[in-house]
């Protein structure tokens, strides 16, 4: 049995409804820019086995039902009222751009057929009706018939709060923001192996909190390539598929020494850095090697109330990254990067930092140089806060995963013996194969509740 602190951040994503109390504090805890609030002991834990399941927690959806559908040809859109009281407005184009007649739509990898250069983007509807099973008709000026599923409408109704919510379902982007008295979610290796349940809540959690401990892996070199399996595929990168963590002679990495290792992101000197990061111990240090991590969007919002021009600098000037040597093969990387990335809303959406490859060319006017090093140093400094760094010792057979877009983690320095040498096995995934696996977990689980 397994215990997962967050599992219950898992329900927005698995039903549209659910107690407007527990809704609530869940928005509380994880608004962005605030600071971070006690968890309410509704959602602190929550069995995964037996009746008290994640799937058992949701309240089904409740089915839509049209009550009148209408054209409204000076604007070119269709209306629909629910039984609710809503409406709804689709555009006459998009309604048949997204016809799922088989004609339009290929149903088996539910891919559009209809070519962009055979859509008529000033069309009108010559019927729009409601059919006897509750579904959406439209007949088209060419004849042509499309026919809607009521909750297929429903979700993608174009309302500013409908189209927040799909995108919540699709992509899950709240997040919750945690300092250094988070209690790290925490599930059984073998479960998140063998059970979708289990599977299912802990992605939920690494993508809302952005780390997850499990225990009970064998202490041997394979469990992240299992556990990878259960996802998608492992990220090839240059140190291979899989990577050893340990203390080596001429290391082509800092982090396979024993010296402490300050709060960083993995690969930024990668365009396209690993969005998800796997590390497995299977012999841990005599003395030291403890484990530290900060929550890398909580620090840039912290960064943003409490220095806003320094906040301004690591979102707007792009930094050298590089790394070089032989591993997998040889590399010589480069890359430039924004220490903070924000996305059109000015959200943060992703850190690149790691002080060991930042390189020594750094492209900016002289004039700037100086409220980059200033700015950087201010960010530092809220990571070092012992409030905002959780701190952790991997003992053989653990495993974390975590957010590598989201947190920066570090290491403290170490002694090993030549009869017990640390060492870790570690791998990357990326976000995309992740929230795949996700959402069919989550179809899945909701199909047998």
């Amino acid at each position: 049995m397994w215990m997962s602190t967050f599992a219950r951040f898992a329900l927005p994503a698995l039903q549209r409804s659910t107690s407007a109390m527990a809704c609530q504090a869940v928005r509380a805890c994880r608004r962005p820019g605030q600071a971070t609030c006690p968890l309410p002991s509704c959602l602190t834990s929550m069995q995964l086995r037996g009746q008290q399941t994640l799937g058992s927690a949701s309240l089904p959806v409740a089915r839509q039902t049209v009550r009148h559908v209408r054209a409204l040809d000076e604007e070119r859109v269709m209306e629909v009222e629910w039984e609710d009281g809503g409406h709804s407005l689709y555009p006459f184009t998009w309604l048949r751009d997204n016809c799922q007649c088989p004609l339009c739509t290929l149903q088996s990898a539910q891919a559009r057929k209809l070519l962009m250069s055979d859509l008529d983007i000033h069309i009108g509807v010559n019927v729009v009706e409601v059919t006897n099973d509750n579904k959406v008709s439209i007949v088209w000026p060419d004849q042509h018939t499309s026919v809607f599923d009521a909750e297929w409408l429903k979700k993608r109704c174009f309302s500013p709060a409908a189209r927040k919510a799909m995108q919540e379902e699709l992509f899950l982007n709240e997040r919750y923001y945690w300092d250094s008295k988070l209690h790290i979610p925490t599930a059984d290796y073998q479960e998140v192996l063998h059970d979708d349940r289990a599977a299912l809540a802990w992605l939920l959690a690494l993508r809302r909190v952005g780390i997850v401990y499990l225990r009970g892996a064998p202490a041997e070199q394979g469990q992240v390539a299992r556990l990878a399996e259960r996802i998608g595929y492992l990220r090839l990168t240059f140190y291979g598929h899989t990577w050893q963590v340990q203390d080596k002679y001429m290391a082509n990495n800092v982090a396979y020494t024993s010296g402490k290792l300050s709060h960083h992101t993995d690969y930024p000197a990668l365009h396209f850095a690993p969005g998800v990061q796997f590390l497995h111990c299977i012999n841990q240090a005599v003395v030291g090697g403890e484990s530290e991590v900060v929550d890398g969007f909580h620090m840039a919002e912290q960064l943003r109330r409490e220095d806003p021009e320094a906040f301004r600098t690591l979102t707007s000037l792009h930094v050298d990254f590089t790394d070089t040597g032989t591993d997998y093969c040889d590399f010589m990387l480069q890359s430039k990067k924004r220490i903070i990335d924000v996305d059109a809303e000015g959200r943060v959406a992703r850190i690149n930092y790691n002080n060991a490859t930042r390189d020594s060319v750094l492209d900016l006017p002289l004039h700037q140089v100086q409220p980059f090093y200033r700015a950087v140093k201010a960010f530092i400094d809220v990571m070092n806060r012992p409030e905002n760094v959780v701190t952790y010792r991997m003992e053989p057979g653990d495993v974390v995963t975590f957010d590598n877009w989201r947190l920066l983690h570090g290491r403290r320095s170490y002694v090993s013996r030549p009869d017990r040498l640390r060492h870790l096995e570690g791998a990357y995934l990326d976000w995309d194969e992740v929230m795949s696996r996700l959402r069919i977990l989550r179809g899945s689980v909701h199909k047998d509740v």
